[in-house]
């Protein structure tokens, strides 16, 4: 009796070492993301570097003067998004509009300040995600967009050692 049982451990020990990596290969792997990455402004197609900064809650996009305003009785903001060129490496400036989804009261050292909240479309990778960006001019920052735990939780994993791990592909 005991040789029997061991025998057929064995058997489906055996069957288990053939048959568990063969469907571990079909699942598929998350993607994972470098802390620095490309991605583009839709539907204006402006490539812009992005960071995925796990500290911060709400993602934040560099906007160059701010312009409140309203629009068949809704408050919107008017701004600028400076980019570069990826051909002549010029940096330029392209106007953007969008509706106040809600604002925001900001603290920091230097005191508070409300920041308007948008809607934008960006591609990263393969994905088009519809998230809520907080504007602000953020002087010369090396990263105009830098994006938060909020949208993180739905694109994935970031890999601190790796930066340009996709490039935007979304039509």
């Amino acid at each position: 009796m005991i040789g029997s049982v061991t025998q057929w451990s064995a058997a489906i020990a055996l069957a288990l070492s053939i048959v568990l990596p063969a469907h571990s290969a079909e699942i598929p792997q998350p993607t994972v993301f470098g802390w620095v990455e490309e991605g583009i402004l839709l539907p204006e197609n402006v490539s812009v570097k992005i960071k995925l900064d796990t500290g911060a809650l709400t993602s934040s996009m560099d906007a160059k003067n701010l312009e409140r305003f309203e629009k068949n009785g809704t408050e919107w903001v008017r701004f600028n998004v400076e980019f570069q060129d990826s051909d002549t490496g010029e940096i330029n400036s392209l106007p953007f509009e969008r509706k106040i989804v809600r604002n925001v009261k900001v603290r920091g050292a230097g005191g508070a300040e409300h920041r308007p909240i948008v809607i934008m479309e960006m591609c990263i990778g393969n994905e088009v995600y519809n998230e809520q960006f907080s504007l602000k001019d953020r002087k010369k920052m090396i990263y105009p967009v830098l994006i938060g735990r909020r949208t993180l939780e739905t694109l994935g994993a970031v890999d601190v050692s790796r930066t340009f791990t996709t490039e935007p592909r979304c039509s």
